[in-house]
Parts: structure tokens; sequence; C-alpha cells
């Protein structure tokens, strides 16, 4: 029999977890069984509890790793002050996060079912959200980001929405259209915040 070191355990654990990742936001919580999450990831079905306790251990912790992938590979990566905001709002509001799913935002292809999902995947999606939030509204406020948390939100829940929308419509014109009134509606709520 042999023995994996510890890290190649940890490897393949998160190699489970990043491909859950991606399927889930493909395909949906619901529409995503351990099976093809595990085939996924390369591995037999009867493996996957050597991983996880269950489905919704291993929902949870893909929700906050996408969580935390969008804020490292995103956020964290945009300039500071309201330039660093504005490249993230034309970043998110760009074809290529919509046409893009299984890569794009967990918000948008997430937000319904985490809103139904187990406690601890809505605290796992909350605590990436939080955070998430927090690199707005330091952009937003950077004397003063508390201030600002709730707008920050707001523009969070906007961005989503819009996303969502434009990914559920089939008249490709009319969802280009509204990419461009996303952009222009999340840069009217920042700028307001500015005149404040």
């Amino acid at each position: 029999m042999v023995r994996y070191t510890k890290e190649h355990k940890q490897e393949t654990r998160q190699r489970i977890i990043t491909t859950a990742g991606r399927r889930l936001k493909q395909d949906g919580i619901d529409g995503s069984g351990v099976a093809t999450l595990m085939k996924d990831a390369g591995l037999t079905n009867g493996t996957f509890y050597a991983y996880f306790a269950s489905k919704d251990d291993l929902v949870a912790t893909a929700v906050a790793d996408q969580m935390r992938a969008q804020h490292e590979n995103i956020v964290a990566q945009a300039a500071p002050g309201r330039a660093g905001l504005e490249q993230i709002i034309r970043w998110y509001f760009s074809t290529q996060q919509r046409d893009s799913i299984e890569d794009g935002c967990p918000n948008a292809a997430l937000l319904d079912e985490i809103g139904r999902s187990t406690d601890t995947t809505r605290q796992a999606y909350t605590d990436g959200a939080l955070v998430l939030i927090d690199g707005f509204a330091a952009r937003l406020a950077p004397h003063d980001p508390p201030s600002a948390r709730l707008k920050a939100l707001g523009l969070l829940g906007m961005m989503a929405g819009t996303l969502q929308l434009c990914r559920a419509l089939t008249d490709r014109q009319l969802a280009d259209q509204l990419l461009e009134q996303g952009i222009h509606n999340a840069l009217a709520l920042i700028n307001a915040e500015q005149h404040n």
C-alpha cells in the first residue's frame, strides 16, 4: 500500500476544491453530484470521504475557495482608490465574465442556490463577500472604509444581479447593452459617493 505524504494529500484536496468550484458554477450545486465532482478531479468516488465529511462540506469549502480566489486574483490586484474600483467594475462587466461561467464570478453563478444552502455554506459565502466588500469600501472611502461598507455591499449586489440577468438573456445585443449599462450604473454609484 502506498503511503502518501501530507503535502500530496493537501494538493489532492485542493485539486478537488478547485475543480468542484468550477463545476458548481457551471452546473449549480444541485446539478453536481459527488461522482461528477470527483471525476473532474481525476479521482474515484470512493476516495471522497478521505477528504470531506459530506457533499455539503465540499460545497462550503469550494464556495469559500472561489470567493478567496476572486478577492486575491481581482480585487487585491486592482489599483488603490477609485481607479482600482473602476478596473474591477470594467473587468466584471466584460463579455468574458458573462460568457465564462465556470471561470467567472461565484456570486453571479451561485447566489440563488447559496441562499437555499446550508448555514455552513451561507457562512462561507458571507465571510468571502465581506472580504470582497471591504476591498471595495477601502477604495470608496480610503480614510473611513466602515462608512462605505453598506454602499460597497449594494455595489456587489447590483453587479452580481446585473451579470445574472445578462447571462439569462438570449438576446446577445441586449445582453451587451446591459453590460454597458451595468458599468454606467456602477460608476454612477461610486461617483455619487465622492460627492456626499
